[in-house]
């Protein structure tokens, strides 16, 4: 993220969990003033996702059957996947990552749904709450460089998400 840019996340908000076996299943949702073709490129361009993502892919998610290696930024963990569901520009899968893009009104309803380890859950919704955000402001033509790895979790920001998803999943939990 630039230095040069004020940033200040709003309020957790949205995150739902949802609990497995193994792992839990984060489900986050945000609104989007940009069509879904707009955002399903997005989503899939390699170029564009270093932009937002917490992840780097060596090549297009676009299609079904394509195979990547896909590499959370800061943590060096390279997984090799395929992606498993790609309907343009309505629903992607790949990894533990499904998205579906709903048109809402001229924008996009974007929903995540990221399986993920319950010892990492309010991480992860911290994560992905900025991540979002980023997303936003790169589509709206006013990028802020991405946010994610060891810089976003030292941010005050990304520590106060964490401790707000904590105390809302710890209450969905019990």
């Amino acid at each position: 993220m630039s230095v040069n840019v004020q940033y200040a996340p709003g309020p957790a908000r949205t995150a739902e969990i949802r609990k497995g076996p193994e792992k839990w299943t984060l489900i986050l949702v945000r609104e989007l003033r940009h069509p879904p073709e707009k955002v399903w490129q997005a989503l899939t361009d390699p170029a564009q996702l270093r932009e937002w993502a917490p992840f780097t892919v060596d090549g297009s998610l676009a299609t079904v059957g394509s195979m990547v290696k896909l590499t959370w930024v800061g943590t060096g963990k390279v997984s090799e996947t395929t992606v498993t569901r790609a309907a343009a520009p309505r629903l992607l899968e790949y990894h533990d990552i499904r998205w579906e893009l709903g048109p809402l009104g001229g924008g996009t309803r974007l929903t995540l749904w990221h399986a993920i380890d319950p010892r990492f859950v309010a991480w992860g919704a911290a994560g992905w709450h900025i991540a979002f955000d980023v997303l936003d402001r790169l589509l709206n033509g006013t990028p802020i460089g991405r946010a994610a790895g060891a810089d976003a979790t030292k941010s005050v920001a990304w520590q106060r998400l964490v401790a707000e998803n904590t105390k809302q999943f710890n209450a969905e939990t019990k």
